[in-house]
């Protein structure tokens, strides 16, 4: 066998197409979600702060952060920067041994945490680090059942997508045992018949007053929610919802699982959305923008009360990468750079100063438009065919022909140069936390053209 030229193989990586690659992608890649036949993913060159370039040199403006997960957009210099020294200095190390970069990673993600979440355990993603919750709670209380809502993402691994409520979980079920769903707040399409946010708040608490009676307080181990709802809707709770199923966890014993791993780290304008309200869960999962995916990293950060449980008891879960040390020098980096640059300050100014105000304008101009709502950079428009029935733009889970309009809006997205986040009936404003202020108010100049292609299939 010959040495491989790594200049030569660097070199030829750097001559590809866009061609090239999408043959190679179609020959070789297996992609997830997908009907392998029926995609066509698009070859993507590079990428800089709040952009990226397909090979034909065509710039989209991304208003979807990939999957809502470069909070510090691309590129950033200072995140670059710590991966290469890491992996200059030491590139990996397995989780026994103590590393400088875990350990930072862990106090700075502390130091921002609710007071009195003091500990951090490190996962690869959001659905290991929801996994590892909900095993924590169960051995920390010695109970089995675990509370979650329907319009929901957790994750596909076993226990993480058996949590989920959207339709992802199907196909994967019967999942693991203990599960149980109900219903969170959504007052625009409320399963209590609301007429206010303070209607919904109220019956939704009542409603899981219910479930946790009829399912037996004492077998519960946990709640576990995402803090503003994220693919299914980006749901903001009304106030005092938070409040209110601490209070019913704190009355039976049942641990609260903040899922933060898409609302965390900026994207709703506080370091956890969560702060928005001032609750203390007592165990949050994030992933995603805690270094903005330059590296597969997640976690949980772990109350001291469920800590103490292990001083002198293992905790049955581990993984190989766990802290991965490249990993944590990005997350390093990037909690600095969110420090010293007032990133966490520019999300919260452009959802109330920028996208709230201008999609509120954009929703009077279109009858496509049934409700607008969010924080800081995590916005949803909801698309209507008929505002007075609220009936959606295309029906819940739609395929195919059934999703046609949601596909021509997106094209005509696409087609202006503005890359979207949609979902079932919706679009999703949600930029990295970094973007400018102008540059938001570009990529919603041409949300406002494409809701005339949405327009179109009104009544």
């Amino acid at each position: 066998m010959t040495d491989i030229d790594h200049t030569v193989v660097a070199a030829r990586l750097e001559a590809m197409t866009g061609d090239e690659v999408r043959a190679l992608d179609r020959a070789h890649v297996f992609h997830s979600w997908s009907a392998q036949g029926l995609i066509d993913p698009l070859p993507i060159a590079r990428a800089e702060g709040s952009y990226f370039w397909d090979y034909d040199g065509k710039r989209y403006l991304d208003f979807s952060s990939q999957l809502v997960n470069v909070n510090i957009g691309y590129g950033h210099p200072k995140v670059v920067a710590a991966i290469q020294e890491q992996a200059a200095r030491l590139a990996t190390i397995q989780p026994a041994f103590a590393n400088d970069a875990r350990s930072e990673a862990a106090r700075l993600i502390t130091e921002v945490a609710p007071e009195g979440l003091s500990a951090v355990f490190f996962t690869n993603g959001g659905a290991e680090a929801n996994e590892n919750a909900i095993r924590m709670a169960r051995l920390h209380t010695g109970r089995h059942k675990v509370l979650a809502t329907y319009r929901s993402y957790h994750g596909a691994t076993a226990g993480s997508i058996t949590l989920t409520g959207d339709p992802r979980r199907w196909p994967s079920e019967p999942g693991i045992a203990g599960v149980v769903h109900f219903w969170g707040p959504y007052t625009y399409r409320s399963a209590f018949h609301s007429e206010t946010e303070e209607q919904e708040r109220d019956r939704a608490l009542q409603h899981l007053r219910d479930t946790i009676m009829v399912e037996g307080a004492h077998t519960i181990a946990a709640i576990i929610l995402e803090t503003v709802v994220g693919t299914n809707g980006i749901l903001v709770p009304p106030d005092g919802y938070l409040q209110g199923v601490r209070d019913l966890c704190d009355e039976h014993g049942i641990m609260l699982i903040a899922d933060e791993v898409m609302a965390g780290f900026g994207r709703c304008g506080e370091w956890f959305a969560v702060d928005h309200w001032g609750v203390r869960p007592d165990l949050i999962t994030f992933a995603k923008g805690v270094n903005s995916g330059y590296v597969p990293l997640g976690g949980v950060v772990i109350s001291d009360e469920i800590r103490a449980t292990f001083d002198q008891r293992a905790f049955p879960g581990g993984l190989t990468y766990s802290g991965h040390p490249l990993a944590c020098a990005s997350a390093v980096a990037s909690i600095n750079a969110f420090h010293e640059e007032g990133i966490i300050g520019n999300a919260r100014m452009l959802g109330t100063d920028v996208i709230g105000p201008r999609l509120r304008e954009i929703a009077a101009k279109h009858p496509s438009v049934g409700d607008v709502r969010g924080l800081g950079v995590f916005w949803a428009v909801e698309l209507v065919r008929d505002r007075e029935t609220r009936e959606p733009l295309v029906p819940y889970n739609a395929a195919g022909e059934a999703a046609r309009p949601m596909a021509a809006f997106a094209a005509a997205c696409k087609q202006r140069g503005l890359w979207p986040f949609t979902h079932f009936n919706r679009t999703h404003v949600v930029p990295p936390c970094t973007t400018t202020a102008a540059e938001v108010e570009d990529g919603l100049a041409v949300l406002d053209e494409a809701l005339s292609v949405a327009d179109e299939f009104t009544v």
